[in-house]
């Protein structure tokens, strides 16, 4: 059974681009299979490491909700988009990614959630590591798209509204009984660690900090993959620690 390991953290948090990070660091590592998914409609994952999406499970729900006649009569309808999302899996340069997108069809954001949970299901044993990047209101999450992972890492900045957003996070996780060996709060763009007082009361764990990186703000900027990111830059160099408590 794959190692999946949620990503969560409030919109802004730089979230997406710490599952950029674990992905390379992992992809780098050479620790098997990996696959990359971005759960979050309003996410940029793929872009983030350099990739366009062909397909999306959005899209082919709206084919589909379209298109009903492209359903095979021999097949039920949930077995053709299992097939379906499967086959759309990106095969990468050391990782594989799926993407979630957003479907356009009102009252099937559910059901998307429903299949991905799924086909992740399936895909946790094909896969030694699996990234997801939730949205960050935690609508997958909370519809358990997966009911257990090797880690949570929430997302925070050393701001109250962020840390109250990861005490809400981990909150949620809890109440839907998301069982997870570790949870872990890492804290983005600061030059410092973080005061113990301020966190104790989240019930995560500090896996430790990620310096603000100008080479991060400038490839974003530009458009560039993170896959491309100086392998000495001080945020990868920040994660190879704070990697180490995630997958260890």
């Amino acid at each position: 059974m794959g190692h999946v390991i949620l990503v969560a953290g409030k919109g802004g948090t730089g979230k997406t681009t710490i599952s950029a990070l674990l992905v390379r660091l992992l992809k780098e590592k050479k620790v098997g299979s990996v696959l990359a998914v971005d759960a979050d409609p309003n996410s940029n994952l793929a872009e983030t490491l350099g990739f366009s999406p062909k397909e999306t499970i959005g899209s082919i729900l709206n084919d589909i909700s379209t298109h009903p006649e492209h359903i095979p009569t021999s097949m039920p309808k949930d077995r053709f988009i299992e097939y379906r999302v499967q086959s759309v899996i990106q095969e990468e340069e050391g990782f594989d990614l799926l993407t979630m997108g957003r479907p356009e069809g009102p009252g099937c954001y559910c059901y998307v959630n429903t299949v991905l949970r799924n086909v992740m299901e399936k895909l946790v044993n094909d896969y030694d590591y699996i990234i997801i990047d939730n949205e960050a209101g935690l609508e997958h999450l909370s519809r358990k798209i997966t009911r257990s992972a090797e880690a949570l890492v929430v997302v925070t900045q050393d701001t109250n509204v962020s840390l109250k957003a990861a005490a809400r996070i981990r909150g949620i996780a809890k109440e839907l009984d998301i069982r997870t060996k570790k949870n872990l709060l890492i804290i983005n763009r600061t030059d410092k660690n973080i005061e113990q007082e301020k966190i104790k009361h989240l019930d995560l764990d500090y896996a430790g900090y990620v310096p603000e990186d100008e080479e991060i703000t400038k490839m974003s900027f530009d458009g560039n993959s993170l896959l491309k990111l100086n392998s000495q830059a001080i945020s990868i160099d920040a994660l190879r620690k704070i990697g180490e408590k995630i997958w260890s």
